[in-house]
């Protein structure tokens, strides 16, 4: 059954859908479609744990859930990761920045 998280970086929100049974590395290819970057160029976040996800493993081995929250984030050019940087204010307002839908 196809669902939705929502993809977070900055003031952006990517709503990215998917199946429990994608890969975390499935959707960093999505994110690649729509931003240009790299799959390995990309670190993604659960909100709800800050747990960094595994490329690996699948969305529901990992416990993200129809319209979880994930962080984005991405290598700078010395290899290391910038710090999250998402907008919490509305983060449960559905329509908060929607800017790109991807299906």
């Amino acid at each position: 059954m196809a669902m939705y998280v929502r993809v977070k970086r900055q003031k952006t929100t990517y709503f990215v859908e998917c199946e429990p049974s994608d890969t975390v590395l499935q959707v960093k290819s999505k994110i690649h479609a729509l931003t240009d970057t790299p799959t390995r160029n990309q670190r993604l976040i659960l909100m709800d744990s800050h747990h960094v996800l595994d490329d690996d493993r699948t969305l529901s081995q990992q416990h993200v859930e129809n319209n979880s929250i994930i962080a984005l984030t991405l290598r700078k050019r010395n290899g290391d990761w910038e710090d999250i940087d998402i907008d919490t204010f509305n983060n449960h307002n559905v329509h908060d920045s929607c800017d790109k839908l991807l299906r």
